[in-house]
């Protein structure tokens, strides 16, 4: 193109003559190996040496062998695996300057002097000390004659960037730390179980998770699964809490509720910084109110099993950028950490974060506690956890109506019960329109109440109905039904039917008046495939099916055969689900619709994998989106692929198919939907508040989109996004993931070039302190 030259390509970046070492320290987090892996290969692509630290600290202190060279096949079956293979370890020598110098000796005589640390807080502000004395450790190598002057000076400088593996998330800076969505998926497995077995019984469940200083894995499966009660550090209840937490308790089971469940974090205190243990919270309900009661303590299985697709991406897009990061450092920029906000990584200083991070603990330990909330920037998801677990009752008199348009996504119906609870208190009444806008003209539309959508959370596909009949041939007979019902503003929760029904609703509002009322639309479809958003509730649960599915499927291959698996995935003509399922799953090639194939790199991609299978590579993985190309089907790839690699490797085909559409949602899509529902509910209470039925029928902004754009969520008027759309192949005409496929086919050895403009500045941590607007969208 030629905006190459105001482009940033790292093309021009070498690693050559540079050595990096690669460590994982403090406790494990599902990812770690993801991240080591891209680290690894990312290194060696641009030219570099790269060197396994095995055993954290101790290992780098230790020295031999367990400072080993990584290879590109090394790191060949890592992707998938828990925990990190090259170990970890809590280490006391290197708290010691002895302990340091060691290292520092063994690193200089590797040359190594670019470190790339994957931990905790602790293992980062050791390797910043580190850093800082570098130049001391040499020189006093140099006086003890264990290195000559021109290796301290050829070695002067060390560079380090750090990335957060921590299943707390308690790390300041980052949206997500590495593991923490996989120690959600954990926490969630077990409690979808143990409801099932709760309802059998009359019980009351205590469910304790990790998370000694922090709140999150406890906050937000507790949004996720519709707990009764949470405790957390940062948060400690008011005096007299156990009062209210047993009203509520004996109130639900008056409510006909068979099963109660209180989520307590491992560190939960009270406003005195007393522990608030899970034997105590049971105690307190059998005591008082005689419940049958039991506490499941959930331990490492938190920390333990396979990372989910969103720990793999993120560790991967974490890892390549780290390398980046390192290449770039000159002598004096600061360590940095590279961290994901919103849906951008960045840079950020490693002692700033560290530092705001430590602060919290510091309100904490002066139970300074509303600005320990403000420091983490979580406050609000304990907003809409109260506000979704209690019914206020103020009238607004209003008639708001929810309905899911297109097919089922895993997450619409915890965007329902949130939106219906939300609305709920704040005053409305509440509707439910089943299958869509062909229920909304055939009248099937009835008011739902608090009650109708508990336990909804964690439930797959759309319990209102969801069809893909589109509203313009029915517009009448849905005026009428407005009309009857009285309905003062719609939610549509759906994909792209629901963008098109939208802008059909919109275009009829000169004829009718009914439907001169605030309309919004939450995108939920597993394509992720609506333009105006980055993400699409559902996805995210689509490309975990697509990863699980891949391991299965790798593992299926036996030790002595060489294979290739060709597989399809969904998402009509959006290539989303190939090429991130294809960067989660360690795809060799991902063929999409976006980016158009001939024969010639199909059959360059078939000379890659016979290559690489000659250098020991048991298993290849080839990813082709459902309408990526109406020639190269499924099968004729599968047919070229098995001719041309003959003698080599032979290949089978899996077509994935509704499986990616179904199960029970994600952690993050249960979140995602919660807070975007919620969300949605707030601007339609503004918008009624303000200008109920004034000149909406001109009033673009009443018809709006709301969508997950880079770092915020973002209320977008449906007229503007028209341009944004090919209403023909039903896809975005920018999206912003097709960034991503670079970094796949750089981590499956191909030589490609990857636009780094986007990375690079190294940025501040900003302490947002949330205007109420943008409270919820912090969550």
């Amino acid at each position: 193109t030629d905006n190459r030259h105001h482009k940033k390509f790292f093309e021009n970046l070498t690693g050559a003559g540079k050595a990096i070492a690669v460590l994982t320290s403090g406790g494990d987090a599902q990812g770690m190996n993801a991240a080591v892996r891209a680290v690894v290969r990312m290194g060696i692509y641009v030219g570099a040496k790269v060197y396994f630290v095995h055993e954290g600290y101790q290992g780098m202190v230790d020295g031999g062998d367990n400072i080993k060279e990584a290879t590109w096949e090394s790191v060949s079956s890592m992707l998938q695996m828990g925990g990190t293979v090259i170990g970890s370890a809590r280490c006391k020598d290197f708290r010691t300057r002895e302990g340091r110098l060691k290292a520092a000796h063994n690193l200089v005589q590797r040359g190594i002097t670019n470190l790339c640390v994957i931990g905790g807080d602790g293992s980062l502000t050791g390797a910043n000390l580190f850093r800082e004395e570098w130049s001391g450790l040499l020189a006093e190598l140099v006086q003890q004659g264990l290195i000559d002057e021109e290796a301290s000076q050829k070695y002067s400088a060390l560079h380090i960037v750090g990335m957060v593996g921590s299943i707390d998330n308690d790390f300041c800076g980052t949206d997500m730390t590495i593991g923490t969505d996989s120690a959600l998926h954990r926490i969630i497995e077990v409690v979808d179980a143990i409801m099932t077995t709760a309802q059998s019984h009359q019980r009351t469940f205590v469910l304790e998770v990790m998370g000694r200083h922090c709140g999150y894995l406890a906050l937000v499966s507790a949004l996720a699964c519709g707990a009764d009660w949470v405790l957390i550090p940062e948060m400690p209840p008011e005096d007299g809490w156990e009062e209210k937490m047993c009203q509520k308790l004996s109130a639900k089971r008056a409510g006909m509720k068979r099963l109660n469940i209180i989520i307590v974090a491992e560190g939960a205190i009270d406003r005195n910084n007393k522990a608030i243990t899970s034997e105590h919270v049971k105690n307190l309900v059998v005591q008082r109110l005689g419940f049958d009661t039991r506490v499941t303590i959930l331990g490492h299985v938190q920390r333990g099993g396979t990372p989910s697709a969103f720990d793999r991406i993120l560790a991967s897009r974490m890892g390549v950028e780290a390398v980046l990061a390192l290449l770039e450092t000159t002598a004096n920029t600061a360590a940095c950490v590279v961290s994901l906000c919103g849906n951008q990584s960045v840079r950020l200083p490693l002692m700033e974060c560290v530092q705001m991070t430590q602060e919290v603990q510091k309100a904490m330990d002066g139970k300074r506690f509303e600005e320990a909330v403000r420091l983490r920037g979580r406050c609000v998801s304990y907003a809409l956890f109260v506000t979704c677990g209690v019914a206020n009752y103020f009238l607004s008199n209003f008639n708001v109506a929810v309905l899911n348009v297109g097919a089922p996504a895993a997450g619409m119906n915890a965007a329902v019960r949130s939106a219906v609870r939300v609305g709920i208190s704040e005053g409305h009444k509440m509707f439910a329109v089943s299958d869509g806008f062909e229920g909304f003209y055939k009248g099937q539309i009835k008011e739902i109440k608090w009650a109708d959508v508990g336990g909804w959370t964690g439930q797959g596909g759309s319990l209102l109905g969801t069809k893909r009949t589109l509203p313009a041939k029915h517009i009448d007979k849905i005026a009428e039904q407005m009309r009857k019902y009285n309905i003062n503003a719609l939610l549509m929760i759906g994909g792209f039917e629901a963008i098109l029904g939208i802008m059909e609703l919109l275009a009829a509002r000169g004829t009718y008046e009914e439907l001169c009322v605030p309309m919004v639309m939450v995108p939920a479809t597993v394509s992720n495939n609506v333009p105006g958003s980055d993400l699409s509730i559902g996805a995210d649960t689509a490309l975990n099916a697509i990863t699980d599915t891949c391991d299965r499927i790798k593992q299926s291959a036996s030790g002595t055969k060489r294979r290739v698996f060709i597989i399809e995935t969904m998402g009509g003509y959006c290539g989303y689900l190939a090429s991130v399922g294809g960067l989660a799953a360690g795809a060799d090639a991902a063929y999409i619709f976006e980016e158009p194939f001939d024969i010639r790199d199909l059959q360059s991609n078939v000379e890659h994998l016979t290559e690489k299978m000659k250098t020991g590579i048991q298993r290849g993985l080839v990813l082709r989106n459902e309408n990526s190309n109406e020639n190269y089907t499924t099968d004729f790839i599968y047919q070229l692929y098995s001719e041309e690699g003959r003698g080599v490797f032979d290949c089978r085909k899996n077509v994935l198919g509704h499986m990616q559409q179904g199960g029970a949602p994600s952690p993050f899509d249960r979140n995602f939907g919660t807070k975007i529902a919620a969300k949605a509910m707030q601007w339609i209470t503004k918008k009624l508040n303000e200008s109920y039925r004034k000149g909406m029928k001109d009033n673009k902004d009443s018809a709006c989109l709301l969508g997950m754009r880079r770092r915020a969520m973002v209320f977008q008027p449906v007229v503007q996004l028209k341009d944004e759309t090919d209403f023909v192949h039903r896809i975005p005409k920018e999206q912003w993931w097709l960034k991503l496929r670079p970094l796949m086919k750089i981590l499956a050895k191909y030589k490609t070039s990857y636009d780094i403009s986007d990375s690079g500045q190294l940025e501040h941590v900003v302490l947002r302190r949330p205007k109420e607007s943008e409270a919820m969208a912090a969550i």
